[in-house]
């Protein structure tokens, strides 16, 4: 049997809700902080070598770009926290329903603001 229906394949125009977009946010955070591990461990590392290199750690993290970067790793942390958190909702059957995602997709953008704020003004 030949589909006939129309296919769009420009994913500019689709209309995604919310909810779809606060799990694809959760998703690429999660790969953000996959590759931002490298970057930890070597701070991690650095600061437990010696006291030289506790020192020279912290001069690092004098660097207002290294404070943008530590600041972004930090918001992917944020982020897939309060995301993950939702999702430990719904494996216990709380925010099933299509309202329940869009509230929960709100509190979770409202959640993050507030903490990516708190964040940077931790940071600076």
């Amino acid at each position: 049997m030949k589909d006939t229906r129309p296919v769009n394949l420009d994913i500019t125009t689709i209309k995604f809700p919310l909810a779809a977009i606060t799990s694809i946010l959760h998703r690429i955070s999660g790969v953000g902080l996959f590759f931002s591990v490298g970057i930890l461990l070597y701070f991690l590392q650095l600061s437990l070598s010696s006291e030289a290199g506790f020192n020279q750690a912290l001069q690092l993290l004098d660097s207002s770009l290294i404070k943008a970067l530590i600041w972004i790793i930090l918001l992917a942390v944020f982020y897939h926290l309060i995301a993950g958190l939702k999702h430990l909702l719904l494996d216990i059957g709380i925010g099933e329903t299509k309202g329940g995602a869009n509230t929960g997709a709100t509190v979770i953008l409202l959640l993050f603001a507030i903490a990516a704020v708190a964040g940077g003004v931790w940071l600076w």
